[in-house]
């Protein structure tokens, strides 16, 4: 069966401050470690007030600090944001402290606004360098030359492995280009999936750090015990998505008795084409929808992203899913079907 890790948006729930929503990250992380998920990471997004992972390497740290065997990383660090040593010698001062359990996810967009972007000092047309600024972090955290004039202190011979994340062919083509992992935000953009895992199979090059192709496919999940209760607990997230559409993002609402009444026929038709890879119910009903999602896709692991307004119910959601897990079937998925 894939492994399970967790996508962690730190979302600041309605009515609490981003103070609880870190101390709620830490919470999930320990349970999640316990019930024996593989990987916990967190995702930079700026300026949103209901997202409290804008410092993603602080509060990598922090849910680093609270565990203790379970990996821990980015989904990701948004590169063209920041100098690559910069985030060779944030990483390596991660891996230094912990040791074997750090990841460094990297996107290459903003996770912003373009006026939040301009406040961080940077250039819009950086994306452009993304390839090469990748290229540069890996130097930066690999082997350190004899001649080397610019060292990352810590981050030179901490070789941190790097995924590629993306949600569409370009970082596809990357990863496969540098032998590296591969991470698919299915959770908010699944047009691509398919496509995108079909590149990187058949492109990989293998590379130090990756012999095989590795891929990850990001979802949504809100388990319960009941179908009912478990689509009752999406409507939160679904209102998110919908406030999305309308451009008046926020803190994570409660859940409510009928979504039909928030949003209209086209918000619909927009937040529910965004959440398409959403897999909302009791675990039977989630097994069976999963095991067609990795048949599909030949998923290595599967990252799960459950924005509930309720942290027990959260809790509860996640322990539901590594039920879910070991149901799968533990017979090896194709690589791709044809889309």
């Amino acid at each position: 069966m894939p492994a399970l890790s967790i996508l962690d948006l730190v979302l600041v729930v309605h009515g609490t401050d981003p103070g609880d929503a870190l101390r709620r990250s830490a919470s999930l992380a320990q349970h999640a470690e316990n019930l024996g998920y593989t990987r916990y990471w967190i995702a930079e997004h700026h300026n949103m007030v209901g997202i409290a992972g804008a410092a993603t390497a602080v509060v990598v740290g922090h849910i680093a600090g609270a565990t203790k065997t379970i990996r821990v990383g980015s989904g990701g660090v948004m590169l063209p944001n920041h100098p690559p040593l910069v985030i060779a010698e944030q990483f390596g001062t991660l891996e230094s402290l912990y040791p074997g359990r750090i990841d460094l996810g990297l996107g290459r967009a903003p996770g912003t606004d373009g006026m939040t972007l301009r406040a961080l000092r940077r250039n819009p047309n950086l994306a452009d360098q993304f390839p090469q600024d990748v290229l540069e972090l890996q130097a930066l955290l690999g082997p350190v030359g004899p001649n080397q004039m610019v060292q990352a202190v810590p981050g030179g011979n901490t070789n941190v492995p790097i995924w590629i994340l993306g949600s569409s062919t370009f970082g596809a083509h990357l990863a496969a280009a540098l032998g590296l992992p591969y991470a698919f935000a299915a959770h908010f953009a699944p047009q691509d999936l398919l496509p995108a895992m079909q590149v990187y199979r058949q492109q990989f090059q293998p590379s130090e750090q990756l012999a095989k192709p590795y891929a990850m496919v990001c979802i949504n999940a809100v388990a319960a015990d009941t179908d009912a209760r478990a689509r009752y607990l999406f409507t939160s997230l679904q209102q998110a998505f919908t406030n999305m559409v309308r451009g008046t993002r926020g803190k994570l609402q409660p859940p409510i008795d009928d979504i039909e009444t928030y949003w209209t026929p086209m918000e619909k038709a927009h937040a529910a084409g965004m959440l398409t890879h959403s897999y909302v119910g009791l675990a039977a009903t989630i097994t069976a929808d999963l095991q067609k999602l990795i048949d599909l896709t030949g998923a290595d692991e599967l990252m799960i992203s459950s924005g509930i307004y309720d942290h027990q119910a959260r809790l509860d959601s996640y322990a539901i899913m590594a039920e879910v897990g070991a149901r799968l079937n533990a017979h090896p998925a194709p690589l791709m079907r044809s889309a």
